[in-house]
């Protein structure tokens, strides 16, 4: 089972690993989105608050059954050859480690033996690796998104995949075990997506992007009936991530640009006041004209950074929230 969350995470994680039985046949991989530099008690916390044991992931380890494995900070957790891996790749939807990367890795390493789990979060990693793990003929299960104390990354999850089960986190563990004991796993259905309800046979020109993390050229792919945009190194983004992502880069701009202007305009006015210590008016007026130009230009960007900036701070506070959780409750 593998299992992705973020914001509001460590308290639906807690509640599903407490139900899950101590003979659960399986191994268990957590990602939970945490910052590269925070230290991460998520892997203590889970092995309180539940019968199986749980640790941080050691690279090349292998998958026993009966125990739970948690991805570290700033190192992907990937499945292969029976065992876990830990890597150092670019960062998926800004974010390593990162859900989609270990959903990917588990659908290809144990096709439809595999039962991935999206929870709360913000935003949508976690969508594209659900969809392959579908295409491979793996089985899905969403967190209820009315339930979730952030919905974003369940309500995408259900605009994309046809999900086997929506439940409340408090029925997370119990659907899993009934899935096993009835053993729903089907052969793949090459891109089995029907909640895009998009016309499969529409097509349209490809988007090209740069990569708001590297600046390549960002280019358009299908997988799995997902679209994401990935870069020759090799970062990703979903188009959630990818929006916001961009509306930071907007941001960082328009901050640029106001720095400019009122440098522009300071610069101007400070050579109007030479002109006119020497007796030049004319000249002066002009260049005052312009400072005062600038100085417009620069209040009418602050004016529009006001969304820009809403957009940015949220995101922010979502992720911090899940790291405040993660290490209050060392």
């Amino acid at each position: 089972m593998v299992i992705g969350a973020s914001a509001g995470g460590v308290e639906t994680l807690s509640r599903v690993v407490a139900d899950l039985p101590a003979d659960f046949p399986g191994t268990i991989c957590v990602v939970l989105h945490i910052a590269p530099g925070s230290p991460s008690a998520l892997a203590a916390i889970l092995d309180r608050a539940g019968p199986l044991a749980c640790r941080a992931a050691a690279d090349g380890e292998p998958l026993e059954p009966h125990q739970i494995l948690v991805a570290p900070p700033d190192r992907h957790l990937v499945i292969a050859d029976g065992r876990a891996g830990l890597t150092l790749g670019p960062r998926e939807n800004g974010h390593r480690p990162a859900v989609d990367v270990l959903f990917r890795s588990a659908a290809t390493a144990h096709q439809g033996r595999v039962v991935g789990v999206v929870l709360s979060g913000t935003r949508d990693d976690g969508t594209a690796g659900l969809s392959v793990i579908k295409a491979h003929g793996g089985s899905v299960i969403v967190q209820d998104p009315a339930e979730a104390l952030y919905p974003g990354m369940p309500t995408n999850a259900l605009a994309h995949v046809r999900a086997d089960a929506v439940v409340p986190s408090s029925q997370v563990a119990e659907t899993v075990v009934r899935m096993l004991s009835e053993n729903p796993i089907v052969p793949p259905t090459p891109f089995d997506n029907p909640g895009h309800g998009a016309n499969p046979g529409a097509t349209a020109a490809p988007v090209v992007s740069v990569c708001p993390e590297c600046g390549g050229v960002l280019s358009e792919h299908r997988d799995a009936g997902m679209t994401q945009w990935r870069c020759r190194v090799g970062h990703r983004y979903s188009p959630e991530s990818l929006a916001d992502a961009q509306g930071e880069g907007v941001e960082a701009a328009l901050w640029a640009a106001v720095r400019a202007l009122d440098d522009r305009q300071a610069l101007l006015e400070r050579m109007a006041a030479q002109l006119e210590s020497r007796g030049q008016h004319r000249s002066a007026r002009s260049f005052r004209r312009r400072a005062t130009e600038a100085g417009k230009q620069a209040v009418s960007v602050r004016e529009a950074m006001g969304p820009a900036v809403a957009v940015s701070l949220g995101r922010i506070a979502a992720d911090s929230g899940e790291e405040e959780a993660v290490i209050g409750q060392r």
